[in-house]
């Protein structure tokens, strides 16, 4: 008899959402995670000791968006977070040269009385906003329409649209410069990578998961005490009832006999477990080293794994008045910014105590910017956070550097068949995580926590157990609505006019 009831490759959201739904239905699960700490890109990180003074350190700020619904009701139904810290207001800080201009965009998207897909209308009664543009970017008005349209009638998720060969950088050449760097801004903040590098699909999917539907879906909250936290509290939930948890266990293969036996390495020591289920929730990177290891599979499609900079800059002042976070984009090397004295609670004390403030920002390429030396690339933020922030010049009390793998999943959607889903074509292996094919529109830990629900109810459906619910998202206004069904209307019958003229 197999000791365990279900094996779980990787620690991260997906996997640790997997394994507390199937422990809450008295199984029991076997989470075998690489590294050292819970979590994956959620996990919290070694402390950072600034003049005595410890604080918690992670991959990165994580937004928690008004329409990560799940993972929300998951973490406050096992009491991991009982209070979000909201988002007040973000801004852009736009700089061309020597000029550094500014304007705060959040609160006007997400509180428009503009119905969606027109809210961003709203920023155009400001006049700060309308002085970052120039008559080139007036003119090319139509273009950014066109793009906007385009989210609205094709969801690449749903309707299974690739778009292979079509990048987000090359739909907008044809925008004037400002335009171009407030959608690359935001696409940096959004999806966590250079713009360049992102398929058309994945922007597409993204505009309409993160706000062009509804003007509510703008808004979000941060966690008040970081992700560390919150993965240890699951862990623990986890091991109370009935889990397990093993690190620096990492897997090299799986096969199948009679059972699942899953292949390992720990401090270079070889180990095996068996289980009559498998769930694979490690990052897309390592999916694909398991999967091909395992299998021939070469024909699989993998999102790519990117890598990024977290830069943070503790100071003895704090900044001039304004949002807690934003985007910084046009000449500026780093690419988003978060005051954690006004997000995370030991960050608050700090600053009550001292009157210190420290910056997070975020660089996520080009690749020939983050090849950087660590002390050349901390220099350039250094200097494009003193341009942004001009009072803080003088009061830097310690810079911090950290360098994140390159596992941060680029959105992208391979061909059907091609692009792993929860079920594969291997009986009783089920995979989870934010890189996986779902008809879901949800990103990043949102994804995660949705396919390792979904995973695990394909084990609890096999076994005659009782499922749990996945939440639906609310449904778009009513006139993003109303428009997106006449695009998609209008797109079927163009086909079939063309599919009959061919006969």
């Amino acid at each position: 008899m197999d000791k365990h009831d279900v094996i779980i490759i990787g620690g991260g959201i997906a996997g640790l959402t997997a394994a507390l739904h199937l422990a809450e239905r008295g199984l029991k699960p076997l989470i075998l995670e690489s590294n050292e700490h819970i979590g994956g890109r959620l996990a919290g990180l070694p402390e950072t000791d600034v003049k005595g003074k410890k604080f918690p350190a992670e991959h990165g700020v994580h937004g928690i968006w008004s329409s990560y619904c799940n993972l929300k009701s998951m973490l406050r139904r096992h009491g991991v977070v009982d209070q979000f810290t909201p988002a007040t207001d973000e801004q852009w800080i736009y700089r061309v040269g020597d000029h550094v201009r500014r304007a705060n965009i959040g609160s006007a998207i997400r509180n428009s009385f503009v119905p969606a897909p027109f809210h961003y209308i709203q920023l155009f009664l400001s006049p700060r906003f309308w002085g970052m543009f120039t008559l080139r970017d007036m003119l090319s008005i139509f273009n950014v329409w066109s793009v906007l349209v385009m989210a609205l009638g094709i969801d690449p998720f749903v309707e299974n649209q690739p778009m292979e060969g079509f990048t987000f950088g090359g739909a907008l050449k044809k925008w004037g410069p400002a335009f171009r760097s407030l959608f690359f801004g935001l696409t940096r903040n959004g999806l966590a990578t250079d713009p360049d590098q992102v398929p058309l699909a994945g922007f597409l999917a993204f505009l309409r998961f993160y706000t062009l539907m509804r003007r509510d879906a703008w808004a979000f909250e941060y966690l008040p005490n970081g992700g560390g936290e919150v993965c240890e509290k699951l862990s623990a939930k986890i091991q109370s009832l009935g889990g397990e948890i093993r690190f620096k266990s990492r897997v090299k293969r799986v096969e199948k006999d009679e059972a699942w036996t899953v292949h390992w390495e720990q401090d270079g020591i070889p180990g095996v477990d068996t289980a009559p289920f498998v769930i694979l929730a490690s990052d897309s990177p390592g999916a694909e080293s398991i999967i091909k290891s395992s299998f021939p599979a070469d024909d699989l499609f993998f999102p790519h794994g990117l890598g990024h900079a977290v830069i943070r800059l503790w100071f003895s002042n704090s900044p001039r008045r304004g949002p807690e976070a934003g985007m910084f984009s046009g000449d500026f090397v780093m690419h988003n910014f978060f005051w954690l004295e006004r997000i995370y609670d030991s960050y608050k004390t700090w600053h009550a105590e001292t009157g210190g403030a420290c910056i997070e920002a975020h660089v996520y390429g080009p690749p020939s910017v983050l090849a950087q030396p660590d002390a050349v690339l901390l220099a350039n933020v250094i200097t494009d956070v003193n341009r942004a922030f001009p009072e803080l010049k003088g009061h830097l009390i310690a810079p911090y550097l950290q360098r994140n793998a390159g596992t941060h999943t680029l959105p992208s959607l391979g061909k059907r068949g091609t692009h792993l889903g929860i079920e594969t074509p291997w009986e009783n292996l089920f995979c989870a995580g934010d890189w996986v094919r779902h008809e879901t529109p949800a990103f990043f830990l949102e994804r995660a926590c949705v396919t390792g629900l979904e995973a695990a109810n394909r084990v609890l459906r096999a076994k005659g157990l009782e499922e749990f619910k996945v939440e639906s998202y609310p449904p778009p206004e009513p006139m993003a609505a109303w428009i997106e069904s006449l695009m998609m209307k209008g797109r079927k019958r163009r086909k079939e006019k063309r599919a009959g003229n061919s006969k």
